[in-house]
């Protein structure tokens, strides 16, 4: 039998292209989501891809932990894989009480729900915002962590929630992965990155501003130390991010405790060297204004991704033209997103 695997926020962004890869490599697949920034449809169109559904849709908040426990009733699970979060840096600074209590408090409550259902393996969504304002780039996982918003710092705290267990636990398997500034979208144009509401990061401000359904762009500070004064990040294509929580699956066994890898390219891009990308793949002027940096945000963040190369053979296969081609093909096709 293939194993079955739960992912919370499966409906989101990056939780269902991880969907249908898990479907395309026959794992069993129960999602539980709350669909406060993501839509049902989404499954739908995993499913459309896949060629087959998940087993399960649950439309809860892992917080809930009596739903949650019937959920582990219901099904035999052999990992879970944890992307559900409030994941926005601006909003964060704003909802901070929100941001912890969503966050740390279910990743608590899914571990709790795991220890008493006797489930031992875990692959955490974590994130490089952990590493805060670097000094230099490009950060391995040896750099200290040193959080400059609250989202950063639930993400940091959830990783020593999830060592704590460990050591408490030691049939536990955890692998936490700090991936680089997700986009793009399913090659099909059927998957993609549809926010609630005005997004809050830049690809699919960029896609919507492209569309229409945006003015413009505001780009948050051009006086950073770089290159073009605007903030460096490592894009990393939403299916590389997919395929290394499916490949991390893999890899639970390869010893128990708690481990952390990057997942990024390595290569940095600008804010304005992403506009000038994604004007190349939509064949549309971006238009955007300069304004005062944003609270919480750094001057740069890039990956060293040597540690899960060395360690599984594993490195990114796509580049910033594919990441910009594949968001602009959904959100053409999709102009107002997944419908309701």
């Amino acid at each position: 039998m293939s194993a079955t695997v739960l992912v919370t926020g499966g409906a989101g962004f990056i939780g269902s292209h991880t969907c249908v890869e898990l479907l395309e490599h026959g794992y069993g697949v129960v999602v539980v989501d709350d669909h406060s920034n993501s839509s049902p449809r989404a499954l739908e169109r995993v499913a459309k891809i896949a060629g087959r559904p998940v087993t399960a849709a649950y439309g809860i908040d892992v917080r809930d932990r009596r739903a949650l426990s019937a959920v582990f009733d219901a099904h035999a699970f052999d990992a879970v894989i944890h992307f559900a979060a409030k994941k926005a840096v601006g909003e964060s600074v704003e909802l901070p009480v929100e941001y912890y209590d969503t966050n740390v408090g279910g990743t608590t409550a899914l571990l709790s729900a795991m220890r008493e259902h006797g489930v031992h393996r875990l692959v955490f969504s974590s994130s490089c915002s952990v590493y805060g304002d670097a000094a230099a780039v490009p950060l391995t996982e040896e750099d200290p962590a040193a959080p400059t918003n609250p989202y950063a710092t639930t993400k940091w705290l959830c990783e020593q929630v999830l060592a704590d267990t460990c050591r408490r636990l030691p049939d536990m398997s955890v692998l936490a992965l700090r991936y680089f500034n997700p986009v793009g979208a399913h090659s099909s144009g059927l998957l993609g990155e549809d926010p609630r509401g005005v997004p809050d990061n830049l690809m699919p401000v960029l896609a919507q501003v492209a569309v229409g359904r945006l003015p413009g762009l505001r780009v948050f500070g051009d006086d950073y130390p770089t290159a073009d004064g605007t903030g460096v990040r490592d894009y990393i294509h939403v299916r590389d991010v997919a395929d290394g929580h499916r490949v991390a699956l893999e890899h639970l066994g390869d010893e128990r405790g708690m481990r952390t890898f990057n997942l990024g390219t390595g290569v940095g891009t600008s804010v304005l060297e992403l506009v000038a990308a994604f004007t190349h793949a939509c064949g549309r002027p971006i238009p955007y204004e300069i304004t005062a940096r944003r609270p919480g945000d750094v001057a740069a963040l890039v990956a060293d991704p040597g540690a899960v190369a060395r360690a599984w053979n594993w490195a990114t296969t796509r580049d910033l033209a594919a990441m910009c081609r594949d968001a602009w093909e959904f959100q053409e096709l999709n102009p107002s997103g997944y419908p309701d």
